[in-house]
């Protein structure tokens, strides 16, 4: 049943970023007029660099694919860590609307990073402490 439930998790995220991902590199879907005040400003501030969007829409796209074909997935995992933090935070500061799928794709992620019996004993590697367990070895 877990196991069902983490290719299930891992499909659906893959999906998410591979389609917006690209979406957003093709640019098939034109960006909203109506944003509040606080994201256009945002927006318009990223939109400015004239690197981030690009730059984000391929690192989307990539780890969609990761995580579609099953390789590198923990990799994926931690790089999209940064990017779904930043979606649910817009989301929740700045366009409360969107905060119900920000929570979804929140969920699936933690679910694969920490719970997956198949990724999570990577991903938790990243969060050893050799100092700590030196000294606790040590006693």
């Amino acid at each position: 049943m877990k196991t069902k439930l983490s290719f299930a998790a891992r499909i659906l995220l893959g999906l998410i970023f591979f389609v917006f991902g690209l979406m957003g590199l093709l640019n098939l879907y034109p960006p909203p007029t109506d944003l509040p005040e606080k994201l256009m400003a945002f927006t318009k501030g990223l939109m400015a660099t004239g690197y981030f969007f690009p730059f984000l829409k391929v690192t989307e796209t990539l780890c969609g694919l990761l995580l579609l074909s099953g390789i590198f997935v923990p990799l994926a995992l931690v790089v999209l860590a940064p990017i779904i933090l930043n979606i649910f935070m817009l989301h929740a500061f700045l366009e409360p609307s969107g905060l119900p799928l920000a929570l979804f794709v929140g969920l699936l992620e933690i679910h694969l990073a920490f719970f997956s019996e198949t990724f999570s004993p990577i991903v938790k590697q990243i969060f050893r402490c050799p100092k700590m367990e030196a000294k606790k070895a040590g006693k």
